[in-house]
Protein backbone atom coordinates (compact mmCIF):
# COMPACT_ATOMS: atom_id res chain seq x y z
CA UNK A 1 0.00 0.00 0.00
CA UNK A 2 2.78 2.35 0.85
CA UNK A 3 4.86 1.41 -2.47
CA UNK A 4 1.56 2.08 -4.16
CA UNK A 5 0.69 5.78 -2.38
CA UNK A 6 4.62 6.70 -3.14
CA UNK A 7 4.29 6.18 -6.46
CA UNK A 8 1.13 8.26 -6.85
CA UNK A 9 2.69 10.55 -4.81
CA UNK A 10 5.62 11.13 -7.45
CA UNK A 11 3.48 11.01 -10.67
CA UNK A 12 1.37 13.76 -9.12
CA UNK A 13 4.53 15.88 -8.32
CA UNK A 14 6.23 14.88 -11.86
CA UNK A 15 2.98 15.91 -13.42
CA UNK A 16 2.83 19.15 -11.03
CA UNK A 17 6.91 19.89 -12.28
CA UNK A 18 5.58 19.34 -15.94
CA UNK A 19 2.38 21.81 -15.13
CA UNK A 20 4.83 24.51 -13.85
CA UNK A 21 7.62 24.12 -15.95
CA UNK A 22 4.78 25.00 -18.72
CA UNK A 23 3.38 27.77 -17.30
CA UNK A 24 6.63 29.44 -16.70
CA UNK A 25 7.95 28.62 -19.98
CA UNK A 26 8.68 32.17 -20.73
CA UNK A 27 9.25 32.99 -24.11
CA UNK A 28 9.65 30.96 -27.47
CA UNK A 29 12.86 29.74 -27.65
CA UNK A 30 14.58 31.06 -31.15
CA UNK A 31 15.73 29.03 -34.40
CA UNK A 32 18.34 29.15 -36.71
CA UNK A 33 14.77 29.74 -38.96
CA UNK A 34 13.94 32.77 -36.66
CA UNK A 35 17.34 34.42 -37.56
CA UNK A 36 16.77 33.49 -41.58
CA UNK A 37 13.50 35.57 -41.39
CA UNK A 38 14.72 38.53 -39.20
CA UNK A 39 17.54 39.00 -41.60
CA UNK A 40 15.06 38.71 -44.89
CA UNK A 41 12.60 40.99 -42.85
CA UNK A 42 15.77 43.76 -42.36
CA UNK A 43 16.65 43.35 -46.31
CA UNK A 44 16.48 46.67 -48.09
CA UNK A 45 17.61 48.17 -51.59
CA UNK A 46 17.87 51.99 -51.97
CA UNK A 47 17.76 52.12 -55.32
CA UNK A 48 13.77 50.82 -55.04
CA UNK A 49 12.91 53.11 -52.29
CA UNK A 50 9.56 54.38 -52.54
CA UNK A 51 10.25 58.18 -54.34
CA UNK A 52 6.81 59.39 -52.53
CA UNK A 53 7.94 58.41 -48.74
CA UNK A 54 11.51 59.56 -49.88
CA UNK A 55 10.56 62.90 -50.95
CA UNK A 56 8.11 63.43 -48.25
CA UNK A 57 11.28 62.83 -45.85
CA UNK A 58 13.57 65.33 -47.64
CA UNK A 59 10.62 67.97 -47.19
CA UNK A 60 10.49 67.09 -44.21
CA UNK A 61 13.96 67.73 -43.53
CA UNK A 62 14.19 70.66 -45.42
CA UNK A 63 11.36 72.42 -44.42
CA UNK A 64 10.48 71.60 -40.48
CA UNK A 65 13.84 70.64 -39.52
CA UNK A 66 13.73 66.25 -39.16
CA UNK A 67 16.81 65.46 -37.88
CA UNK A 68 16.89 61.87 -36.99
CA UNK A 69 16.29 58.18 -38.70
CA UNK A 70 13.13 56.87 -40.41
CA UNK A 71 12.00 53.07 -41.88
CA UNK A 72 8.43 52.51 -43.05
CA UNK A 73 7.69 49.03 -43.93
CA UNK A 74 4.20 47.34 -45.21
CA UNK A 75 3.37 43.10 -45.33
CA UNK A 76 6.75 42.53 -44.28
CA UNK A 77 8.78 44.62 -46.89
CA UNK A 78 10.62 47.57 -45.95
CA UNK A 79 9.10 50.00 -48.62
CA UNK A 80 12.19 53.19 -46.94
CA UNK A 81 14.66 53.51 -44.44
CA UNK A 82 17.61 56.33 -44.28
CA UNK A 83 19.31 58.39 -41.62
CA UNK A 84 19.09 61.66 -41.78
CA UNK A 85 21.27 64.60 -40.60
CA UNK A 86 23.40 64.92 -37.17
CA UNK A 87 24.08 61.93 -34.36
CA UNK A 88 26.15 64.75 -32.07
CA UNK A 89 26.30 68.39 -34.00
CA UNK A 90 29.04 69.70 -31.94
CA UNK A 91 31.48 67.02 -33.38
CA UNK A 92 29.79 67.17 -36.75
CA UNK A 93 28.77 63.24 -36.62
CA UNK A 94 26.70 61.62 -39.02
CA UNK A 95 23.78 59.36 -38.18
CA UNK A 96 23.76 56.16 -39.41
CA UNK A 97 20.99 53.29 -40.18
CA UNK A 98 22.43 51.37 -37.11
CA UNK A 99 22.70 54.50 -35.01
CA UNK A 100 21.19 53.35 -31.45
CA UNK A 101 18.23 56.38 -29.56
CA UNK A 102 17.19 56.64 -26.32
CA UNK A 103 13.52 55.58 -26.93
CA UNK A 104 12.36 57.84 -24.32
CA UNK A 105 8.68 56.81 -23.61
CA UNK A 106 8.61 53.85 -26.69
CA UNK A 107 10.27 52.04 -23.98
CA UNK A 108 6.77 51.86 -22.43
CA UNK A 109 5.15 49.81 -24.85
CA UNK A 110 8.31 46.89 -24.28
CA UNK A 111 8.25 47.34 -20.44
CA UNK A 112 4.16 46.18 -20.71
CA UNK A 113 5.36 43.17 -22.91
CA UNK A 114 7.84 42.10 -19.90
CA UNK A 115 4.76 42.72 -17.57
CA UNK A 116 2.43 40.78 -19.41
CA UNK A 117 5.30 38.48 -19.68
CA UNK A 118 4.37 37.66 -15.90
CA UNK A 119 0.78 38.39 -16.11
CA UNK A 120 0.82 35.41 -18.36
CA UNK A 121 3.03 33.13 -15.89
CA UNK A 122 0.85 33.59 -13.10
CA UNK A 123 3.89 35.25 -11.39
CA UNK A 124 2.24 38.97 -11.42
CA UNK A 125 -1.60 39.44 -11.71
CA UNK A 126 -3.54 42.25 -12.86
CA UNK A 127 -5.40 43.79 -9.84
CA UNK A 128 -2.48 42.71 -7.58
CA UNK A 129 -1.84 45.97 -5.18
CA UNK A 130 1.76 47.48 -5.37
CA UNK A 131 1.66 47.19 -1.67
CA UNK A 132 2.23 43.63 -1.88
CA UNK A 133 5.49 43.65 -3.41
CA UNK A 134 6.56 47.01 -1.96
CA UNK A 135 5.04 47.31 1.76
CA UNK A 136 6.10 50.86 2.59
CA UNK A 137 4.18 52.23 -0.82
CA UNK A 138 2.58 55.01 0.93
CA UNK A 139 -0.62 54.89 -1.44
CA UNK A 140 -3.08 52.17 -1.13
CA UNK A 141 -5.48 50.52 -3.89
CA UNK A 142 -3.24 51.27 -7.02
CA UNK A 143 -2.99 47.76 -9.08
CA UNK A 144 -0.59 46.93 -11.52
CA UNK A 145 -3.45 47.06 -13.85
CA UNK A 146 -3.62 50.72 -12.93
CA UNK A 147 0.10 51.52 -13.80
CA UNK A 148 -0.06 49.55 -17.27
CA UNK A 149 -3.39 51.98 -18.28
CA UNK A 150 -1.95 55.11 -16.42
CA UNK A 151 -4.84 55.32 -13.95
CA UNK A 152 -2.91 55.24 -10.70
CA UNK A 153 -3.17 58.52 -9.82
CA UNK A 154 0.21 59.23 -8.73
CA UNK A 155 2.64 62.29 -9.56
CA UNK A 156 4.95 62.33 -11.91
CA UNK A 157 8.53 61.27 -10.23
CA UNK A 158 10.48 63.08 -12.65
CA UNK A 159 9.60 66.51 -11.36
CA UNK A 160 9.02 65.42 -7.65
CA UNK A 161 12.84 64.28 -7.46
CA UNK A 162 14.12 67.05 -9.75
CA UNK A 163 13.01 69.46 -7.35
CA UNK A 164 14.22 67.57 -4.25
CA UNK A 165 17.74 66.63 -6.12
CA UNK A 166 17.76 70.54 -6.74
CA UNK A 167 16.61 71.93 -3.61
CA UNK A 168 18.96 69.78 -1.54
CA UNK A 169 21.75 70.20 -3.67
CA UNK A 170 22.31 66.72 -4.78
CA UNK A 171 24.73 64.98 -7.08
CA UNK A 172 22.89 65.46 -10.07
CA UNK A 173 25.82 63.69 -12.13
CA UNK A 174 25.14 60.36 -10.28
CA UNK A 175 22.36 58.61 -11.59
CA UNK A 176 20.08 56.70 -9.22
CA UNK A 177 17.89 53.88 -9.65
CA UNK A 178 14.03 52.86 -9.98
CA UNK A 179 14.14 51.29 -6.02
CA UNK A 180 16.17 54.64 -5.15
CA UNK A 181 12.87 56.54 -6.43
CA UNK A 182 10.73 53.78 -4.44
CA UNK A 183 12.53 55.07 -1.34
CA UNK A 184 12.32 58.36 -1.70
CA UNK A 185 8.61 58.25 -2.49
CA UNK A 186 8.34 55.75 0.59
CA UNK A 187 9.97 58.19 3.01
CA UNK A 188 8.09 61.69 1.43
CA UNK A 189 4.74 60.30 0.81
CA UNK A 190 4.86 63.23 -2.58
CA UNK A 191 1.17 63.89 -2.58
CA UNK A 192 -0.62 62.32 -5.87
CA UNK A 193 -2.20 63.72 -8.62
CA UNK A 194 -5.99 61.58 -8.19
CA UNK A 195 -6.89 59.22 -6.82
CA UNK A 196 -6.57 55.61 -8.18
CA UNK A 197 -9.17 54.40 -11.10
CA UNK A 198 -10.42 58.01 -11.40
CA UNK A 199 -9.06 59.00 -14.26
CA UNK A 200 -6.22 58.56 -17.31
CA UNK A 201 -3.25 60.66 -15.40
CA UNK A 202 -0.46 59.55 -18.18
CA UNK A 203 3.09 59.91 -16.42
CA UNK A 204 6.21 58.10 -16.06
CA UNK A 205 6.49 57.06 -12.46
CA UNK A 206 3.54 54.47 -13.47
CA UNK A 207 6.12 52.35 -15.65
CA UNK A 208 9.28 53.39 -13.69
CA UNK A 209 7.06 51.69 -10.53
CA UNK A 210 6.80 48.31 -13.25
CA UNK A 211 10.09 48.17 -13.56
CA UNK A 212 10.53 47.82 -9.72
CA UNK A 213 7.92 45.22 -9.47
CA UNK A 214 9.52 43.08 -12.22
CA UNK A 215 12.69 43.49 -10.56
CA UNK A 216 11.11 42.33 -7.24
CA UNK A 217 9.20 39.79 -8.79
CA UNK A 218 12.02 38.20 -10.67
CA UNK A 219 15.69 39.08 -8.71
CA UNK A 220 16.65 40.16 -11.69
CA UNK A 221 17.29 43.76 -12.96
CA UNK A 222 15.23 45.31 -15.37
CA UNK A 223 18.38 45.51 -17.78
CA UNK A 224 19.08 41.52 -17.05
CA UNK A 225 15.50 40.45 -17.25
CA UNK A 226 14.59 43.21 -20.61
CA UNK A 227 17.32 41.26 -22.32
CA UNK A 228 16.77 37.72 -21.15
CA UNK A 229 12.94 37.86 -22.34
CA UNK A 230 12.79 40.50 -24.67
CA UNK A 231 15.92 41.19 -26.51
CA UNK A 232 17.36 38.15 -27.10
CA UNK A 233 13.78 35.82 -28.13
CA UNK A 234 13.35 38.82 -30.49
CA UNK A 235 16.58 39.05 -31.86
CA UNK A 236 17.25 42.26 -31.31
CA UNK A 237 20.50 42.45 -31.32
CA UNK A 238 21.24 46.34 -31.29
CA UNK A 239 18.92 46.71 -28.28
CA UNK A 240 19.61 47.04 -24.69
CA UNK A 241 18.80 49.44 -21.17
CA UNK A 242 21.27 51.41 -20.34
CA UNK A 243 20.87 53.41 -17.30
CA UNK A 244 23.34 56.22 -15.94
CA UNK A 245 22.99 54.46 -12.69
CA UNK A 246 25.65 51.79 -14.02
CA UNK A 247 27.71 54.43 -16.39
CA UNK A 248 29.18 57.07 -15.50
CA UNK A 249 28.83 58.18 -19.05
CA UNK A 250 26.19 56.47 -20.75
CA UNK A 251 27.65 54.83 -23.84
CA UNK A 252 26.24 56.30 -27.30
CA UNK A 253 26.76 58.19 -29.88
CA UNK A 254 23.61 60.17 -30.39
CA UNK A 255 23.31 63.33 -28.90
CA UNK A 256 20.18 64.94 -27.96
CA UNK A 257 19.08 68.42 -28.44
CA UNK A 258 16.66 70.18 -27.19
CA UNK A 259 15.07 73.45 -27.65
CA UNK A 260 15.03 73.40 -31.23
CA UNK A 261 18.45 74.40 -31.62
CA UNK A 262 21.83 72.64 -32.13
CA UNK A 263 23.34 74.80 -29.18
CA UNK A 264 21.81 72.73 -26.90
CA UNK A 265 22.99 69.74 -26.62
CA UNK A 266 21.17 67.40 -23.45
CA UNK A 267 24.09 66.67 -20.82
CA UNK A 268 22.65 63.22 -19.22
CA UNK A 269 21.68 63.68 -15.44
CA UNK A 270 20.59 61.58 -12.24
CA UNK A 271 17.05 61.78 -13.93
CA UNK A 272 19.14 58.81 -16.63
CA UNK A 273 18.63 56.64 -14.46
CA UNK A 274 15.58 55.31 -13.51
CA UNK A 275 14.42 53.17 -15.99
CA UNK A 276 11.23 51.31 -17.43
CA UNK A 277 9.56 54.15 -18.56
CA UNK A 278 12.42 55.08 -20.85
CA UNK A 279 15.97 53.76 -20.54
CA UNK A 280 16.26 51.34 -23.81
CA UNK A 281 18.26 52.36 -26.97
CA UNK A 282 17.83 51.00 -29.81
CA UNK A 283 17.50 50.98 -33.95
CA UNK A 284 15.54 51.30 -37.01
CA UNK A 285 15.74 47.59 -37.38
CA UNK A 286 15.88 46.31 -34.24
CA UNK A 287 11.89 47.73 -33.45
CA UNK A 288 10.59 46.78 -36.78
CA UNK A 289 11.89 43.23 -35.30
CA UNK A 290 10.11 44.08 -32.28
CA UNK A 291 7.13 44.46 -34.03
CA UNK A 292 7.43 41.35 -36.08
CA UNK A 293 7.97 39.33 -33.06
CA UNK A 294 4.81 40.63 -31.60
CA UNK A 295 3.11 39.10 -34.95
CA UNK A 296 4.44 36.07 -34.94
CA UNK A 297 3.76 35.75 -31.04
CA UNK A 298 7.33 35.01 -29.95
CA UNK A 299 7.13 37.21 -26.86
CA UNK A 300 3.68 36.96 -25.91
CA UNK A 301 0.24 35.36 -26.78
CA UNK A 302 -2.06 36.47 -28.83
CA UNK A 303 -4.58 36.58 -26.14
CA UNK A 304 -2.77 38.81 -24.26
CA UNK A 305 -1.38 41.34 -27.07
CA UNK A 306 -4.74 41.88 -27.41
CA UNK A 307 -5.90 42.84 -23.98
CA UNK A 308 -2.68 45.49 -24.44
CA UNK A 309 -4.33 47.14 -27.52
CA UNK A 310 -7.76 47.25 -26.01
CA UNK A 311 -8.56 50.55 -24.65
CA UNK A 312 -8.92 50.75 -20.88
CA UNK A 313 -9.96 54.23 -20.53
CA UNK A 314 -12.74 56.59 -21.82
CA UNK A 315 -12.55 57.52 -26.03
CA UNK A 316 -10.41 60.86 -26.24
CA UNK A 317 -12.09 62.52 -29.50
CA UNK A 318 -13.81 59.65 -30.76
CA UNK A 319 -10.47 57.41 -31.91
CA UNK A 320 -8.20 57.77 -28.96
CA UNK A 321 -7.33 55.47 -26.17
CA UNK A 322 -4.36 53.81 -24.28
CA UNK A 323 -4.49 50.26 -23.68
CA UNK A 324 -1.61 48.15 -21.35
CA UNK A 325 1.54 50.51 -22.31
CA UNK A 326 0.52 51.16 -25.82
CA UNK A 327 -1.59 53.99 -27.03
CA UNK A 328 -4.85 53.30 -29.47
CA UNK A 329 -5.98 55.09 -32.49
CA UNK A 330 -9.11 53.23 -34.38
CA UNK A 331 -10.56 55.59 -37.21
CA UNK A 332 -11.61 54.32 -40.72
CA UNK A 333 -11.61 50.63 -40.36
CA UNK A 334 -8.39 50.77 -39.11
CA UNK A 335 -6.47 49.69 -35.67
CA UNK A 336 -3.38 51.21 -35.27
CA UNK A 337 -1.50 51.31 -31.87
CA UNK A 338 1.82 53.53 -31.19
CA UNK A 339 3.47 55.35 -28.88
CA UNK A 340 5.52 58.33 -28.67
CA UNK A 341 8.67 59.71 -26.88
CA UNK A 342 10.02 62.98 -25.45
CA UNK A 343 12.86 63.03 -23.28
CA UNK A 344 16.13 64.66 -23.09
CA UNK A 345 16.64 65.96 -27.02
CA UNK A 346 15.12 62.95 -27.93
CA UNK A 347 11.57 62.70 -29.54
CA UNK A 348 10.26 59.75 -31.59
CA UNK A 349 6.80 58.16 -33.40
CA UNK A 350 6.71 54.09 -32.98
CA UNK A 351 3.66 53.33 -35.19
CA UNK A 352 1.77 49.55 -35.90
CA UNK A 353 -1.55 49.88 -38.26
CA UNK A 354 -2.69 46.06 -37.50
CA UNK A 355 -4.97 46.24 -40.23
CA UNK A 356 -2.97 47.42 -42.97
CA UNK A 357 0.10 45.75 -41.56
CA UNK A 358 2.00 48.79 -41.67
CA UNK A 359 5.19 50.04 -39.34
CA UNK A 360 6.39 53.27 -38.71
CA UNK A 361 9.23 54.22 -36.90
CA UNK A 362 10.72 58.01 -36.57
CA UNK A 363 13.71 58.74 -33.91
CA UNK A 364 14.77 62.26 -33.45
CA UNK A 365 17.59 63.20 -31.66
CA UNK A 366 16.29 67.45 -32.22
CA UNK A 367 13.19 68.57 -30.37
CA UNK A 368 11.75 70.58 -32.82
CA UNK A 369 7.88 70.14 -34.39
CA UNK A 370 8.56 68.02 -37.35
CA UNK A 371 6.98 65.02 -36.71
CA UNK A 372 3.52 66.84 -36.05
CA UNK A 373 3.72 66.95 -40.09
CA UNK A 374 3.23 63.25 -40.99
CA UNK A 375 -0.37 64.14 -42.18
CA UNK A 376 1.15 63.32 -45.91
CA UNK A 377 3.22 59.97 -44.76
CA UNK A 378 0.03 58.63 -43.39
CA UNK A 379 -2.05 59.07 -46.89
CA UNK A 380 1.15 57.30 -48.81
CA UNK A 381 1.25 54.12 -47.06
CA UNK A 382 -2.72 54.05 -47.01
CA UNK A 383 -3.31 54.57 -43.60
CA UNK A 384 -5.48 56.93 -41.24
CA UNK A 385 -3.86 59.77 -39.76
CA UNK A 386 -2.55 59.67 -36.15
CA UNK A 387 -1.46 63.56 -34.80
CA UNK A 388 0.88 63.28 -32.42
CA UNK A 389 -0.73 65.49 -30.06
CA UNK A 390 -3.91 63.36 -29.65
CA UNK A 391 -3.17 63.35 -26.18
CA UNK A 392 -2.68 67.11 -24.37
CA UNK A 393 -2.64 68.41 -21.09
CA UNK A 394 -2.31 67.39 -17.53
CA UNK A 395 -4.43 64.91 -17.03
CA UNK A 396 -6.21 63.74 -19.75
CA UNK A 397 -2.97 63.32 -21.43
CA UNK A 398 0.89 63.96 -22.44
CA UNK A 399 2.45 65.09 -25.70
CA UNK A 400 5.27 62.06 -24.15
Amino acid sequence: MFKIVSSAFRIGVLLLFISCSSKEQKVQVRTPEDDKSDSLLLVYDPAKADKRIDDFMKKLHKTRGFNGNVLVAKKGKILYQNAIGWADYLHRDSLTLNSRFELASVTKPMTATAVLQLVEQGKIKLDQDVKDFFPDFPYSGITVRMLLSHRSGMMNYVYFIDEIWRKEHRNQSKGITNQDVMKVIAERKPHPYTQPNRKFHYNNSNFMVLAAIIEKVTGKTYTQYMKENIFDPAGMKNTAVLSKALYDKIPTDVVGHDRNSWRYSVVQNFLDGPVGDKGIYSTLGDLLIFDYSLKKNRLLSKTWQDSAYTGHNPLVRGHFNYGYGWRLFEGDGHKVVYHTGWWHGFRHIYLRDLTADVTIVLLTNLTNGSLLQLDDLFHIVGMPVVRKSAYNGAGDASED
